[in-house]
């Protein structure tokens, strides 16, 4: 557990509306105003870290500093076994300025192609690195995994960024083909906390780390 519980007042370091409403939700049963780097207007920093973590940081540290909060950010992206791991830490600049994820899907097949790789099946894997980070330099990080593999035509409307191509592990449906509560809910099953996507269980670590308890309706 972090030395200092999260409460109060937390900025989300992120400017991506889909993975704002993601976090929103899950933070949502826990009592935090919720406030986005996007509407405070802090710029984006420059993310030039070598892991999901380090680039989680620089964005938790940059947004507390500049607001002056305790500040939560995610670095995510979606690493294909087939191609070493890709797009990895540059799964966001896949699909170009600006966004273009049906772009960047493409490209995984492409790519997947020019190996001689079917993308139907090839196993895949989203990684979440969550970092809180407050004004004087604190910091906590959980990190979360879903495993699954690639499909392809891309389907479904939910979801974002990859979704409509990874298939998580136990369904058939896609990412974006799951609802919000399905793809990324946390349950109690039993006094366990569970969940399915990496962002759920990057969460789950993180609840336990901060010592954060639900409030009551």
């Amino acid at each position: 557990m972090s030395k200092r519980p999260l409460s109060g007042r937390v900025v989300i370091a992120t400017h991506n509306a889909g993975k704002l409403a993601e976090m929103r939700d899950l933070l949502a049963p826990y009592g935090l105003e919720i406030v986005s780097a996007g509407e405070l207007g802090l710029p984006e920093p420059k993310e030039d870290g070598m892991m999901f973590a380090e680039n989680a940081a620089i964005k938790a540290h940059a947004a507390a500093k500049a607001s002056g909060l305790p500040a939560i950010a995610d670095d995510s992206g979606l690493a294909v076994d087939a191609l070493d791991g890709a797009p990895g830490l540059f799964t966001a600049d896949w699909a170009g300025h600006p966004r273009d994820w049906m772009r960047a899907m493409g490209r995984v097949k492409a790519e997947l192609d020019a190996r001689e790789v079917e993308m139907v099946g090839t196993p895949a894997r989203f990684v979440s690195a969550l970092v809180v980070a407050w004004p004087d330099g604190e910091t906590l990080l959980a990190e979360g995994r879903c495993f699954g593999h690639l499909t392809w035509p891309p389907r479904g409307e939910a979801g974002f960024g990859y979704d409509p191509v990874f298939v998580p592990e136990g369904e058939r449906r896609t990412f974006s083909e799951l609802s919000r509560e399905e793809k990324h809910g946390i349950r109690d099953e039993g006094g366990k906390l569970t969940g399915l996507s990496h962002r759920a269980k990057a969460f789950i670590r993180l609840i336990e780390k901060a010592g954060l308890t639900k409030v009551s309706a």
